[in-house]
């Protein structure tokens, strides 16, 4: 059975432009391992120890702590503890991020609900360290939660289109202006009750995704760099691609004619520049990243 679910996860995982999936996955295992080591903990009476390691992903309000532990910005838009909490956030994910993936592509979706999470953690410490009304609580207070980049997903999809209907449970047909509307006004009035720091977070998200879907529109990319520091990391682990030599066959059949200047045309169709190409694009980007056609033209080139 764990094998199964193993390899379910890693079908999950490792499928192309599945974005949204892919996030869900990271979120449901964070919650997983916070949940059992925090059981594990709490019966061997070392609560403390939990809200040691809690503290170490969560976002902090105090300045002074987040400068010691600056990867908090990111890890805390990964971290749940509450069951409710997750689940209403990885709804919000699926239903909005789906709309983000299939019009605008899996990138856009990874980078909006990274710059979702930025901009809420942004306007909760500016927030709490600004206002007044937050002094009391600001050296102990937390931050953790997808809320922020989900409700940018949610503020991107109804700017991207505003007039998609969604069928919702009671209500019937729904615009998504009108669902990421009122989103925005109970974050709005909810930022002077018990999860004020939460509400922030949710209005810093609504902003991005406003940013963030206009500038689309005007063919900027504010999450390109999250897409190329995932590259840069994922490169420094992937193993390096085989080494594939090619070589002119020495068949006596064969036809070897030559089209453009110095380009060899080879006996399966294909010039030695193709091929070039084609291994400096795995390279680059992995064998996955090659189209069909391509690894049609490296196979027969191989024999």
């Amino acid at each position: 059975m764990y094998g199964s679910i193993k390899d379910d996860f890693t079908s999950a995982w490792s499928r192309p432009h599945n974005a949204v999936v892919q996030l869900i996955i990271i979120n449901v295992v964070v919650f997983v391992v916070i949940n059992l080591l925090h059981v594990f903990l709490y019966f061997g009476q070392a609560v403390h120890i939990f809200e040691a390691i809690k503290s170490y992903i969560a976002l902090p309000s105090n300045t002074g702590t987040l400068l010691t532990r600056p990867w908090t910005i990111f890890t805390y838009m990964f971290t749940h503890e509450g069951f409710f909490h997750i689940l209403f956030n990885m709804l919000w994910l699926y239903w909005f991020g789906k709309l983000i993936q299939e019009y605008l592509g899996s990138k856009k979706v990874i980078g909006l609900y990274v710059m979702g999470g930025l901009a809420g953690g942004a306007l909760y410490l500016l927030a709490y360290n600004l206002h007044p009304a937050f002094s009391e609580v600001v050296g102990s207070a937390q931050l953790i939660g997808a809320s922020a980049g989900t409700t940018a997903l949610v503020v991107g999809a109804a700017v991207f289109m505003p007039n998609f209907t969604m069928f919702l449970l009671f209500l019937g047909p729904v615009k998504i202006k009108y669902i990421a509307a009122v989103v925005i006004f109970l974050s709005v009035i909810g930022t002077t009750g018990g999860n004020a720091g939460g509400e922030f977070a949710h209005l810093g998200g609504a902003l991005m995704g406003w940013m963030f879907v206009s500038q689309v529109r005007k063919g900027n990319d504010l999450g390109a760099w999250v897409i190329s520091t995932m590259n840069f990391f994922q490169a420094l682990f992937k193993p390096a691609p085989p080494k594939i030599k090619v070589t002119h066959r020495a068949d006596t059949k064969a036809k070897a004619t030559v089209g453009k200047p110095g380009k060899t045309m080879r006996a399966d169709g294909t010039t030695q520049e193709e091929i070039d190409a084609i291994l400096d694009k795995i390279s680059q980007s992995g064998y996955e990243s090659l189209s069909k056609e391509e690894k049609q033209k490296l196979f027969n080139a191989s024999k």
